[in-house]
């Protein structure tokens, strides 16, 4: 089967090799890479992500679920992987299976991967202000007999920043409280003797613009692959982040639509005038925003093609009236460039009032990923 006959991304690794690096720069030689490599490495295909990280030298993965650590076991990867989110008490038994570090969330939940009765590898989580996942830090004897527990072998400890990817004073002020409150929690468990684990502290945002932190790892995630989550995003470090991802798919059909007649479901785009237009191969069931019905664009033949009429499940209808030569079978770019157009994640991402993070990560199995 034709592996671009219909919709499909393409994955350009010498970018990611060239973020990687990038970010590599930024950190203190002592702190190492700790992809995110969830939601299925923010929608790029995580087992091609991870083997080619692994590839570029990486050892070390986090990602959301025991099953999307247990994916990346199957596909190859080697070297810690930790599993940043919960796993629910019958899936403990996956944890061993595959050689998986488990977060623990909580005290409580320590207890809970204690009371499973077989030596399991954690990291702890702390919360210093999220107020998310994480034993609050305040709670400093409570984090400190986590490490009671014999049947934990805990080798990290985690926090997570809120807003570090915001510049304004109060928040910056919040973040370096945070930092403040988590060194507080190594600094205690420190004096009491509590040594051994490794820190991260930074995910994208954290090194762009915190790079100076001392941890043992960093958890980059959206600008890993390139992007950033809002356009027009600021940062301290200055960086040339590439886009590895683009989006793919082919124009089924040309035809004629004349002045009043409507196109889709719910006769929800009107002709004006006498147009052409094409149905594009791609659709919500593809992960394509149907926010993006009547305003959202792709590019054909190096030229923009307006979104008109719903998108729907499978297909979306584009004007190119003013486009010369689209022929059935040409390719439409949601995402990527045509010729001197480009469209950027995260201006596709303004377009479905959404982020960069979200229009990544929901792009379907469908779609077949494929590297350049």
């Amino acid at each position: 089967m034709d592996q671009k006959g219909r919709a499909w991304i393409e994955l350009d690794m010498k970018n990611l090799a060239s973020n990687l690096e990038q970010l590599k720069k930024l950190l203190p030689e002592s702190c190492s890479i700790m992809p995110a490599v969830k939601a299925n490495a923010y929608g790029h295909g995580a087992a091609l992500i991870g083997r080619a990280l692994q590839d570029m030298g990486i050892r070390d993965f986090c990602v959301a679920s025991a099953g999307e650590g247990a994916e990346l076991r199957e596909a190859g990867i080697t070297g810690q992987i930790l599993v940043l989110g919960y796993t629910a008490p019958e899936e403990f038994r996956e944890l061993p299976r595959y050689d998986l570090t488990q977060t623990a969330v909580d005290f409580s939940y320590a207890k809970q991967l204690q009371d499973y009765g077989i030596p399991l590898t954690v990291h702890v989580g702390v919360d210093t202000g999220m107020h998310r996942l994480g034993e609050r830090s305040e709670n400093l004897e409570k984090v400190c007999r986590i490490w009671e527990f014999e049947r934990l072998k805990i080798t990290g400890i985690f926090s997570h920043l809120c807003v570090s990817d915001g510049v304004s004073g109060g928040e910056r002020a919040y973040t370096y409280r945070q930092i403040g409150a988590f060194n507080s929690v190594i600094r205690y468990l420190r004096e009491r003797g509590i040594t051994g684990f490794k820190t991260h502290l930074q995910g994208s945002y954290g090194i762009l613009n915190y790079p100076e932190l001392r941890c043992d790892y960093a958890r980059p995630g959206i600008a890993l692959y390139g992007v950033l989550s809002s356009p027009g995003d600021r940062t301290v470090s200055d960086i040339n982040l590439k886009p590895v991802l683009s989006l793919k798919a082919r124009i089924a059909c040309v035809k004629a639509l004349h002045a009043g007649e409507t196109t889709g479901y719910g006769q929800a785009y009107t002709a004006e005038r006498e147009m052409r237009t094409a149905a594009v191969s791609i659709g919500y069931a593809d992960g394509i925003p149907r926010e993006l019905s009547n305003k959202g664009k792709v590019l054909v033949n190096g030229y923009e093609a307006p979104v008109i009429g719903r998108v729907c499940m499978d297909q979306l209808t584009v004007d190119v009236t003013d486009i010369p030569r689209v022929s059935p079978g040409d390719e439409a770019v949601l995402i990527g460039r045509c010729g001197d157009e480009q469209i950027t994640a995260d201006e596709f991402a303004r377009m479905a009032g959404t982020i960069s993070n979200e229009i990544l990560s929901r792009l379907g199995s469908r779609l077949h990923r494929t590297t350049v």
